[in-house]
């Protein structure tokens, strides 16, 4: 019998709950704005050295390419102790190379290829609820945002969010390297890239997220649906062979309001198998293709060590790291082809030049992909990100640096300059050099 998904569309979830309390008359409906947001990116590739091309490599010859996004984010407080939130997005333009060739793609606010035709309109980026069950009455004052209601907030709380949502905006957080449309650009600086976290193409997905949260300490527990197949824009209902199931332990304890977060994770999937691709390619005389040798429940498991380290200026000054493991037995599915990660970075605030709302940001990654994903890749084998029919093996490394410069309340200008040695892991191309500019405006 064909299993039937336990996990309900975000928008179903939301409009029930609120049909239902206001049939019970405990609480009325009242939507609110909470932000607007255009984002725009143009990003210009420098021809590089290249001793040769695959159907999936960085263009070589030099590339150009304008993103602009848009966002409406609504949110209702639809009882005490519930909210409900709504998220309207649409992506136009592409990246450089069409987001392909690199694990770290250049312009995180980019969609990947896909395996459909995902169009330009408008779409649902979240649709959720929250419920929150105080503990103690020690409360916080929060200000409007993006899928935050002003008001208080207690400090020790049960939190619950459930429906359609982003796994990476729960877990792996961090001050400094977040939010491509504030902060670093490329892939590898807002999220772990070898947290390989269940999403589809545009990086939302359904699930949820359990977190008792405490001023010293949090610990979150999520699950998640999983696409299809690899970098897929439709979900596997068979939950007990599809599914990113992720815990995380967030310690509030370090000098000065530093915070160290731990984070492991098992995604369930129909994934491929290197060896076996590999097996297979040697047998039939062909290249290896992951794709031929996918099954239903396979496994990928890893974990990933985040910090964060305030230095000055109430905490906009400071430092942060990331480091990250996969098994790199199965295919990267649903982010990008990274094994293990690593990076460090820091931001500078402007009030040290007397430009109070300026940043600075300089940050450095390495990636590694594992010895079974190398041989794949060297023997002509594609992912959903690399292929550049052969390989020369060496750590993909990027530095990237930008300064946002604030241009009164709404408008932000970032400057961006990224450079990338060893691009998709290969020693026989690069490096290369990726400048760009991005406009944020925002309400």
């Amino acid at each position: 019998m064909r299993r039937i998904s336990l996990i309900l569309p975000g928008a179903l979830v939301v409009c029930c709950a609120a049909v239902a309390i206001a049939q019970d008359g405990s609480a009325a409906w009242q939507p609110q704005v909470l932000g607007t947001q255009l984002n725009a990116i143009g990003q210009s590739l420098a021809p590089f050295s290249s001793a040769y091309s695959g159907p999936m490599s960085l263009v070589s010859t030099g590339d150009h390419s304008l993103s602009h996004t848009y966002g409406l984010y609504l949110g209702a407080r639809l009882s005490a102790r519930l909210e409900g939130y709504l998220d309207v997005e649409m992506a136009r333009g592409s990246g450089i190379s069409h987001a392909s060739g690199l694990a770290g793609v250049t312009n995180g606010d980019v969609l990947r290829q896909g395996t459909a035709d995902l169009g330009n309109g408008p779409y649902v980026a979240r649709a959720y609820l929250r419920f929150s069950q105080p503990r103690g009455l020690a409360r916080d004052t929060v200000q409007r945002a993006q899928d935050q209601l002003a008001g208080t907030m207690a400090r020790e709380r049960i939190q619950v969010d459930a429906g359609k949502l982003a796994a990476s905006d729960y877990f792996d957080v961090n001050r400094y390297a977040n939010s491509t449309r504030t902060q670093f650009l490329n892939w590898s600086l807002f999220n772990n890239t070898a947290w390989d976290f269940a999403a589809d193409t545009r990086g939302y997905t359904n699930g949820v997220v359990v977190a008792w949260i405490t001023p010293q300490w949090a610990a979150r527990a999520g699950s998640f649906q999983m696409p299809t197949q690899a970098n897929g824009n439709r979900f596997d209902p068979e939950l007990d062979r599809a599914r990113g199931d992720n815990a995380e332990l967030t310690l509030n304890m370090l000098p000065d309001g530093g915070v160290i977060r731990i984070l492991g994770y098992v995604n369930h999937a129909r994934m491929g198998d290197y060896q076996l691709a590999l097996d297979l390619a040697r047998a039939s005389g062909a290249r290896p293709d992951i794709v031929v040798v996918d099954r239903p429940g396979r496994i990928k498991k890893g974990w990933g060590i985040n910090l964060e380290q305030p230095i000055a200026d109430a905490g906009e000054t400071g430092v942060f790291a990331r480091l990250g493991w996969d098994d790199g037995k199965t295919e990267s599915f649903a982010f990008t082809e990274v094994d293990e990660h690593a990076s460090i970075g820091a931001q500078v605030a402007g009030g040290q030049w007397s430009r109070d709302a300026d940043r600075v940001a300089v940050a450095y990654v390495r990636h590694g992909i594992s010895d079974v994903h190398r041989a794949y890749l060297a023997a002509g084998g594609t992912g959903f990100l690399l292929g550049d029919g052969a390989l020369t093996y060496g750590p993909e490394q990027f530095v990237e640096g930008y300064y946002r410069l604030q241009l009164g309340p709404a408008i932000q200008a970032s400057p961006d300059l990224q450079y990338v040695r060893n691009p998709g892991y290969n020693r026989d191309r690069g490096p290369a050099w990726i400048s760009s500019l991005r406009i944020n405006v925002r309400y």
